[in-house]
C-alpha cells in the first residue's frame, strides 16, 4: 500500500462514507460460490464517496506475467491511498487476463473501500484438511477434477466443494 503523507482527512471522510455503505449482496453464481458483482460494489458506495469528497480510480496493469490493478482512493483535500492486486492467470489469452481484472477491480475496490460481504471462502481456508492436501498433492488435469454428492461439477485440488462446504475424502 502506498498512500500520500498525510491521510487524516480521507480517514475521516471514507469512515463517514462506510457508515453510509450497506454490507454488498452476493448475487452472483461462480464456479466457488456466490459473489458480488462490481457494479453491486459501485451501486452502494458511488453515493456515499461524492458525499463525502471521495472518488477513486482503477488503472489495468501488468508485471511480466502478472495481470492486476491499481486502485487508488482519493481525497478531495488531495490525500489518497491506493494498493496494487497482481495476479497469475491461469491461460495466456484475453479471455483469462479479462477474467483476472475483473476479479482484481472487484476485490480490489471492496477491499479499499471496506465494504464487507458474507465470506464463503474462509472456509475453505480455514480447512485444515484442504490446507494439507493442496500443500501434499499433484495437481490434477481439468478432466481429473470429481462432481461433489451435492450436484457441483469439478472440485478442486482439495476435493473441496465450495457449495456445500465438504471435504471430499
Amino acid at each position: 500500500m502506498e498512500k500520500s503523507e498525510d491521510i487524516k482527512e480521507l480517514a475521516i471522510a471514507l469512515c463517514m462514507a462506510q457508515s453510509k455503505m450497506p454490507t454488498a449482496k452476493k448475487t452472483t453464481k461462480g464456479h466457488y460460490g456466490t459473489y458480488t458483482e462490481l457494479s453491486e460494489i459501485i451501486s452502494i458506495s458511488k453515493q456515499p464517496l461524492f458525499d463525502n469528497g471521495l472518488s477513486y480510480c482503477q488503472l489495468p496493469m501488468t508485471d511480466n506475467e502478472l495481470v492486476g490493478v491499481e486502485t487508488i482512493l482519493m481525497h478531495k483535500s488531495g490525500q489518497w491511498l491506493s494498493n496494487k492486486l497482481l495476479m497469475k492467470p491461469t491461460r495466456q489469452d484475453p479471455q483469462a487476463y479479462g477474467s483476472v481484472l475483473s476479479y482484481a477491480k472487484r476485490y480490489s475496490l471492496q477491499s479499499i473501500l471496506g465494504i464487507s460481504s458474507e465470506d464463503d471462502d474462509g472456509q475453505y481456508s480455514s480447512d485444515k484438511k484442504s490446507v494439507n492436501k493442496i500443500t501434499n498433492s499433484t495437481p490434477k488435469k481439468e478432466s481429473e477434477y470429481d462432481d461433489c454428492s451435492c450436484g457441483t461439477k469439478k472440485l478442486n485440488d482439495a476435493e473441496f466443494c465450495y457449495k456445500c462446504a465438504k471435504t471430499q475424502v
